[in-house]
């Protein structure tokens, strides 16, 4: 998952945790983030998906928290924009000749979850409301 996701998305969780229930609309955001607003309603769009934000269209509309920051957990954004381990996954076909190209794969793919269930067990500790208060 070394896209951005994640930060982009606690970004516009962040902006819609300290905006106190006002909508946001995606132009707005994106200015905050300084990225297209496109990429933010493709974000959006996933974070809805996974009951984070609701959303209005239209005019008047914008985005806001589905739930209360307090009940949101960071490993929650995680798993929402999750692609693959932390770590990255191997790409390539090893030598099955050879003793270490046999096994390589099946000790990184373990290494691998065992690297996300710590990030995991370690966003899990922090609720969005508790990083918002970083930035009073």
């Amino acid at each position: 998952m070394n896209n951005g996701r994640f930060s982009i998305s606690v970004h516009i969780l962040t902006l819609l945790a300290t905006s106190q229930g006002e909508l946001l609309s995606s132009e707005w955001i994106a200015g905050s983030i300084n990225i297209n607003p496109v990429l933010v309603r493709k974000e959006l769009s996933n974070l809805r998906e996974h009951g984070l934000v609701i959303s209005k269209e239209g005019k008047n509309g914008g985005a806001q928290l589905a739930k209360p920051a307090r009940d949101i957990l960071l490993s929650e954004v995680y798993e929402a924009v999750k692609q693959s381990p932390v770590l990255g996954v191997a790409k390539n076909t090893p030598n099955p000749d050879c003793l270490v190209g046999r096994q390589i794969n099946q000790h990184l793919d373990d290494l691998y979850e065992e690297v996300d269930r710590a990030l995991l067990a370690k966003l899990g500790q922090t609720t969005l409301e508790a990083f918002c208060k970083k930035f009073v």
